[in-house]
């Protein structure tokens, strides 16, 4: 077996951020993530959020592609959500933000992930690179040519 130590602090966002995810529906997306990255032999060290977005700290084994993991993860939750709640409308909006994370930085970022929601509260205490989601949000475009 090799060694590997790959830590990503990983965004997502509902569509068109809308404010999809309840309470319920937020248990049911965790237990969802944690169920299917366990299945796919990822290591989930937090999960938190928002009612428009997903936080997840995960290591990734270097045998998986981070969009891979990022895609079927999204698209179990959201088959799960639509499935039990009855909301077929809900859905994940295309994109999503990937940081990798060394590990003297990990703790650090596993309160943050868990702490979503007193970060939003208090507004102050948000990390915006932390809350990216797209390369526009971050100000970087790479030309269709680049691609």
């Amino acid at each position: 077996m090799a060694y590997w130590r790959l830590h990503y602090h990983l965004v997502w966002t509902t569509h068109c951020r809308e404010p999809l995810i309840d309470p319920r529906t937020e248990q049911l997306i965790h237990r969802v993530l944690y169920g299917k990255a366990k299945e796919l032999g990822i290591l989930v060290h937090a999960v938190g959020g928002v009612e428009d977005h997903v936080h997840a700290v995960v290591s990734i084994p270097p045998r998986l592609g981070v969009a891979d993991c990022v895609g079927k993860l999204k698209g179990a939750t959201s088959h799960r959500v639509n499935q039990e709640t009855g909301q077929s409308a809900f859905r994940w909006q295309g994109g999503y933000g990937a940081l990798s994370i060394g590990g003297r930085s990990l703790a650090t970022v596993i309160a943050y992930a868990r702490n979503q929601r007193e970060h939003h509260r208090s507004g102050g205490s948000l990390v915006a690179v932390y809350e990216r989601c797209t390369e526009e949000e971050d100000g970087v475009v790479i030309a269709a040519e680049e691609r």
